[in-house]
């Protein structure tokens, strides 16, 4: 491999590596003090990197914290494909109740929570990362209707189904057993075409 051929290579590689290390940065921070403890400058050094790529690259702390959750989740609880609506609520529900129940699962709904109540940037950072999820589970509902299903929309869902889960791990309302998030799903189910306004 030539040497103008390795330049070319260099800039991605070099993109990959930061973008890996400042996240390994922010899971070790998140992990030893929480989402709220640390700043971009401790990410930085801890990643080996000059705080201006960091504010370069995501803008702020809040949105890159929520690069990094929303990272985690998209690893943690892809979009299933079992071949049936059914199926797939039913997995993709008990993915995410495994999630927001595991070690980082508080902390990923509270950062959602606090990036509502703060400025325009952060509001934006939120909508943007709530947007990408809504677009993922859209594409599920959609591959069911392909199929010939008729899935309920994308708020019915979460309004039905992941709203009462995010109420009961944020407020301790109860436990997430299986039973309850395969409810979650039947009672859905059974009434598909309920409008999210319902």
């Amino acid at each position: 491999m030539d040497d103008e051929h390795q330049r070319t290579r260099r800039p991605g590689g070099r993109s990959a590596r930061v973008g890996a290390a400042v996240h390994q940065a922010v899971s070790d921070l998140v992990g030893e003090r929480g989402y709220s403890g640390f700043t971009v400058s401790e990410v930085a050094a801890r990643a080996g990197v000059a705080d201006t790529t960091v504010y370069r690259r995501w803008g702020s702390l809040e949105a890159l914290l929520a690069d990094v959750t929303l990272t985690r989740l998209n690893a943690q609880s892809p979009m299933p494909d079992t071949g049936s609506l059914a199926g797939d609520l039913h997995t993709y529900a008990a993915q995410v109740a495994r999630v927001i129940t595991g070690p980082d699962g508080l902390a990923v709904l509270r950062l959602a929570v606090a990036l509502s109540g703060t400025g325009p940037d952060d509001l934006r950072t939120r909508d943007d990362f709530l947007a990408d999820r809504a677009r993922q589970l859209q594409s599920m509902l959609d591959r069911a209707a392909d199929r010939g299903e008729q899935p309920p929309d994308a708020l019915t869902v979460v309004d039905h189904v992941m709203a009462p889960m995010y109420i009961r791990v944020l407020f301790g309302a109860g436990p997430l057993t299986a039973e309850y998030v395969a409810g979650l799903v039947d009672r859905l189910l059974s009434n598909p075409a309920r409008p999210s306004g319902a």
